[in-house]
This record gives C-alpha cells, sequence and structure tokens, in this order.
C-alpha cells in the first residue's frame, strides 16, 4: 500500500513538472522575463545643425544619466538621500519609484560632470550609469527662437528642431538590463543608436550676430517691449538672419518664460501701418492707373471714406506719387487705393503672399489676417491702404519687399539650404510675377527718394545707397479689442545697394517708449546693421564717401581684412555681449588652444560651463586666460579659426562673390 502511495505521489509531481516544463513553459518564462530583465531605449544623437558657412549652431554630446535596480540597493532610503543632494531631486519621490519596480528605474537623465563624479564616488550599490546624448547649442542664446530646443526624450519641441526632427532624430538603440537570481544586474546593448543626419540652414553666424547685437542696443535704448530684425537675401530668397528680443538660452530653457521661446518673425502679427504703402502704390502703378510723377491732391490732410473722416499727419496738398510715398500720406495713398477698387487691392495683397504662410519652414507659421472680400466694408479699403485693418508677420513683409527688389517676382523665403529631400511629386516654388521690372524699379526708386528726403532720412548710411519705408501703426489692445493710445509698433523695411540690392531688411520694434515712430526708433536700427553687413560680404560701395566702420563679431581684430569678420581678438578686447552667462562650479580655466570645437564642448560641458563659442576650426583664443580661477556665474568666450591663417583670417568665412554661398569646406560627417 505503501509502495502503492508513493508511486502514485511520484507521478502527480512527474505530471506537475511536465506541465510546468511543457505546457506552462511560454507564459512562465514570459514572466520570468519580465521580473529579471528590462528593455530601454537610448537616445540616439541628432544631426548637427550648421549654418550656411558650416559653423555648428546645434551638436550633440554624451552625458551619464544615471538608473537604478531596486533589487540591488542594500538601504534605499539613505541612497535615496544621497542622490537626491547630488542631483537636486526630491529624496520622497526616489524612494517611491524605487519602491514601485524592482528591476530598474531612472533616476536622473543627462547629468552634468561633476554630479556624474560625485555619484560615482559615492560608490551607491544598485547605481549604474548609461551614456546618452544631450543637445549642446554652443552659440548660446544666437538665432534661439529659430533653432528651438530639444526634449529629454531627444525629440525638438520648437524651432527647426521641431520642424525637421525626424530628419535629425536618428534612430534610438535598445539596452538590457538584467537581474539573476543572485540579485546581480548587468546590462548589454542590444541595438546601438544610430545619429541622426546634418541639416544646414541659410542663416550666417556673423549676420545673426551683428542683427541681434544692434536689436538689443535698440531696445536698451528705446525700451520697447520686443524687437524682431529679418534680414534676406532678395536674389535667392534665402534667409540670412532672424534675430528677435527678448531671446533666451536653449541650453537652459526649463526656466525661460514660454513668450520669449517664441518666433515673433513667422508667429506674431501686426498692422504694417505706412510700410504696407509699397503694396498699395506698387499696384496702382502696375495696372497703370498712375505713375511716380503724377501730381494726387491730398485734401488738406483729409478723406471721407465709408462714412469715416481719416486725418492725415500733416496738411499736405498737391503731391507727386513718389511725395505721397516720401512723406508717408494716409490721404495720398487712400486716394490711389480708391482708384484700384476692392477687388484688385485684394488681389495683388494676396498675390504678395499676405493672408498666407510663407512656408519658410518654421513650426507656429502665422497666415496673418486679410478679411475675405466680401467681408470688406466702405471703410476697409481706406483703413488697408495706409496698412490697418490688416495683420502680417515680418516674414510676409520681407518677402513682399524682396520682391520688389528682385524686379517684381515673389519667392518663398528658405531657410534650409541642404537637407531633407522634397517630398515625391511636390513641385518647385519658382516664384511668380507681381509687377513688371520697370515697375520695380520705379519703386526702389521710391523708396530711395524716402531715405534721401522722406521719413527714412536716419537709414542714410556712407558709402552705399539704400532705400526703403518707414511704419508707425497703433498696437491693438487685446483686452478692450480697440486701438492703444499709448503702445504703437515702429518698423522700417529697406533694401540696399539700391541698383543691385543684396541684403533686404526689416526692423519691427513692438511698444518702444522712446521716439516710437518708425523714423526714429526704426530705420536707425537698419542703417546699423547694413552698414556692418555689407562689408561683410564683400559688397563694393556704390556711392563716395567714408568707408563704414565693419564689426562682425566680438570681438574685430586689431587689422581686419573686408571679408573676415571673426578672428582673434586683440590684448584689450571688449567684454563680452551682456546677457550671456555662463554657470561655473569654480576651479580653473583650461588652456583650450588648439583643440576643435567639439573637444572644447565637451570639456566646457564637463566643467558644468555654458560657453559662447565664436568661429571655427580650433581654438585660437579665450577669455579668461588658462589657469584662471572661474567664480561662479562667470563668463566665458573662446574664439576659434583655422591653424596657421594668422589674426587677420582666423575663423573667416569665405562667402562667394558678392555674398553667393561658397562652403568653406565640405560638409563634415556626424
Amino acid at each position: 500500500m505503501l509502495e502503492l502511495g508513493l508511486a502514485l505521489w511520484a507521478l502527480v509531481v512527474i505530471a506537475r513538472l511536465a506541465g510546468l516544463q511543457i505546457g506552462d513553459y511560454a507564459a512562465l518564462s514570459a514572466r520570468a522575463q519580465r521580473q529579471q530583465s528590462r528593455t530601454i531605449e537610448v537616445s540616439a544623437p541628432r544631426g548637427v545643425i550648421y549654418d550656411r558657412n558650416l559653423h555648428p549652431l546645434a551638436m550633440s554630446l554624451r552625458v551619464d544619466s544615471v538608473f537604478a535596480v531596486p533589487a540591488r540597493l542594500t538601504r534605499p532610503r539613505q541612497e535615496a538621500r544621497v542622490l537626491a543632494r547630488i542631483l537636486h531631486l526630491d529624496a520622497r519621490d526616489l524612494e517611491g519609484r524605487f519602491a514601485s519596480s524592482r528591476d530598474f528605474c531612472w533616476v536622473a537623465r543627462q547629468i552634468t560632470a561633476s554630479q556624474s563624479r560625485r555619484v560615482r564616488a559615492a560608490r551607491l550599490a544598485g547605481i549604474y550609469f548609461q551614456k546618452e546624448s544631450r543637445r549642446f547649442y554652443p552659440k548660446g542664446d544666437l538665432a534661439a527662437q529659430v533653432l528651438g530646443y530639444v526634449g529629454m526624450d531627444g525629440r525638438g519641441l520648437a524651432g527647426i528642431e521641431l520642424a525637421q526632427d525626424q530628419w535629425l532624430r536618428g534612430r534610438p538603440g535598445r539596452m538590457l538590463v538584467r537581474v539573476d537570481a543572485h540579485g546581480h544586474a548587468y546590462s548589454q546593448t542590444e541595438r546601438p543608436p544610430r545619429r541622426g543626419r546634418r541639416l544646414v540652414l541659410t542663416l550666417d553666424e556673423n549676420i545673426e550676430y551683428i542683427a541681434q547685437q544692434e536689436l538689443d542696443r535698440a531696445m536698451r535704448k528705446t525700451h520697447a517691449r520686443q524687437g524682431t530684425v529679418v534680414i534676406e537675401d532678395p536674389r535667392t530668397a534665402q534667409i540670412l538672419a532672424i534675430a528677435n528680443a527678448p531671446t533666451f538660452n536653449p541650453n537652459d530653457f526649463a526656466t525661460t518664460p514660454e513668450r520669449d521661446m517664441t518666433d515673433a518673425a513667422v508667429s506674431d502679427v501686426y498692422e504694417p501701418g505706412s510700410v504696407f504703402k509699397l503694396v498699395t502704390l506698387s499696384a496702382a502703378i502696375n495696372q497703370g492707373l498712375t505713375n511716380p510723377q503724377q501730381i494726387v491732391f491730398c485734401g488738406d490732410g483729409s478723406i471721407m471714406v465709408g462714412g469715416m473722416l481719416i486725418h492725415d499727419h500733416a496738411r499736405f496738398g498737391d503731391l507727386s506719387v513718389t511725395g505721397i510715398l516720401v512723406n508717408s500720406s494716409d490721404v495720398g495713398a487712400i486716394k490711389l487705393g480708391l482708384r484700384l477698387g476692392p477687388k484688385r487691392l485684394y488681389r495683388y495683397i494676396r498675390a504678395y503672399g499676405f493672408g498666407s504662410p510663407t512656408g519658410v519652414g518654421l513650426p507656429g507659421e502665422s497666415p496673418g489676417i486679410v478679411r475675405p472680400l466680401d467681408q470688406w466694408l466702405p471703410m476697409t479699403i481706406g483703413a488697408v491702404s495706409m496698412g490697418q485693418g490688416i495683420a502680417v508677420t515680418p516674414m510676409q513683409v520681407i518677402s513682399m519687399v524682396s520682391a520688389i527688389a528682385d524686379g517684381g517676382v515673389y519667392h518663398r523665403p528658405r531657410l534650409i539650404l541642404s537637407g531633407p529631400p522634397a517630398a515625391p511629386g511636390a513641385k518647385l516654388f519658382a516664384g511668380r510675377r507681381i509687377i513688371r521690372p520697370r515697375v520695380a524699379r520705379e519703386m526702389t526708386g521710391m523708396m530711395r527718394q524716402v531715405v534721401l528726403r522722406g521719413t527714412g532720412v536716419t537709414a542714410q548710411m556712407p558709402g552705399y545707397s539704400d532705400g526703403g519705408k518707414t511704419g508707425t501703426s497703433q498696437m491693438v489692445n487685446p483686452g478692450a479689442h480697440a486701438y492703444s493710445q499709448r503702445d504703437y509698433v515702429a518698423s522700417f523695411a529697406g533694401v540696399a545697394p539700391l541698383h543691385h540690392p543684396v541684403i533686404a531688411m526689416l526692423v519691427v520694434l513692438y511698444a518702444p517708449k522712446t521716439n516710437h515712430e518708425g523714423e526714429y526708433a526704426a530705420a536707425p536700427v537698419f542703417r546699423a546693421i547694413a552698414q556692418r553687413v555689407l562689408p561683410y560680404l564683400g559688397v563694393p560701395q556704390d556711392l563716395p564717401g567714408n568707408s563704414p566702420v565693419l564689426e562682425a563679431g566680438p570681438p574685430p581684430p586689431a587689422a581686419q581684412p573686408a571679408r573676415s569678420p571673426v578672428a582673434a581678438p586683440p590684448p584689450s578686447a571688449p567684454a563680452p555681449r551682456p546677457g550671456i552667462v555662463v554657470v561655473s562650479l569654480g576651479g580653473a580655466m583650461p588652456n583650450f588652444r588648439g583643440r576643435p570645437l567639439r573637444t572644447v564642448a565637451q570639456r566646457c560641458a564637463a566643467l558644468g560651463l555654458r560657453p559662447r563659442l565664436l568661429g571655427h576650426g580650433e581654438a585660437i583664443a579665450q577669455r579668461p586666460a588658462a589657469g584662471a580661477a572661474l567664480a561662479p556665474r562667470q563668463r566665458v568666450t573662446i574664439w576659434f579659426g583655422r591653424r596657421g591663417s594668422g589674426s587677420g583670417a582666423a575663423g573667416a568665412v569665405q562667402p562667394g562673390a558678392a555674398g553667393a554661398f561658397r562652403p568653406a569646406a565640405a560638409l563634415p560627417h556626424n
């Protein structure tokens, strides 16, 4: 009987073992896999973003991330407190994460080199490190709104980083973390990450710096609330610079107010004011309804439109059409708008691109506000003819001005020089003619008169001819849905040199507190930028007079050729631009001379620095000097150039004839 019982018991055990090994194998194996291993995603290095001269504007650096295997923690509470103190985390939250997972949890991602050293020195059981990719912007706040920024997961969240995320992102890798039966943990790479692809923008780092520097200076002088500068090459429709103020440092975007991260050049709309008279007058001349010499009676400063009396800023009588633009007569522009009629004026407004996004390739682009023709009131044509009752973006305005400068042909603005191929079936936008070449020449001639003897005299500069149009408009008070009686938008749109324009530029200042008119607030900014950009591009002077001062980056070299704007600083170089803040954790300044930009960037990241890196090639100068003590919040600037180039050409970009793009070197591999 006993033998029979033992035999039955043995058969039951064997049957159970067979069931576990055969019938339940798949389910039990999967459960063990879940309990003992975890596959985590490892971010891929994003592709480098370059300016048109192959200066890196955004790159990826390898940094440490910290993860824990809670099963290996010996004293979770104490270890959580140590980690929280080093990594500036909440200890209770960290304890909760340890308790909720046995095999894996992130502690902190993309930490600084100093934090990594302190965590390693603590020698905590169950704490491990994984290399990840962190986005780094070596120029700090330069073109910040255009570039955007990247989240912790390696995905673009704004600007070009968002718009070209699929191209830049690459393919993430996979890492397998295992815990054996004894609680020992190890990791292995299942699939290495694949780097994203490079992207070359039409922006010029040096022109961008000039625009930002002069815009910042104007903001301080006028106490404006906000400002934007857009510079385009009208021959190619390539955007050379987009500067915004206030700006921000994308290396530390988490502490920046959301408003400061908006790219106002494409996202914000405003009433253009008298700059829009370029549309009205060019349309009327192109339709054969008038010519630059024709005399128009401007009503002694007032006109009745749609039952509303509109007053001019001065009591003008007879003015030529050129005089209407020169003196910025609202009544004169309205009279020409009435000759056109609503249908024809509306057609030209749409032809110039207003009411539709330009398609420049930045996220969040606004189409502006252009009321459909069937919603126009009797007085709408009067308001629109002088630039009110319509809302536009700076990008739309610069595209309109570029069309006039390029002989009357509108081209969609371009921001990407080399990047993703066009989608299958996509048609290349070849441009559309809006006004005849003769009319375009007449318009630029009238714009020249605005600068010589009209509201744009403050835009005159020595050595170069230019033309443009000022604008001053009341801002709309969003709360009251009415025009503000205190805040204005001051703007100036211009081109230079006049007969063969190389740059078209728009300057917009929102709510300047002093000299709120475009003539005094915005036109001088155009002059200050243009007289530095044109020599940098190698554009010969077309007027007699003294050469303008050439400055194309901080600091200018002691003896600088006309097309070598970024060079080693002189011994007594000026201080870096205010607003560039570097966080230093102390220690001595390394000697960076002779090291490539990427190595310098990685070393600065290891020191906890956020430097200003100027030029490209190898480091040729630095401030502070090697060995100097690094105090907290100290500014650090490093200049780069080519070995053996000398102080006159170090770091110089090499544009082609008249500023056409010519790479200084072959595209480097990522």
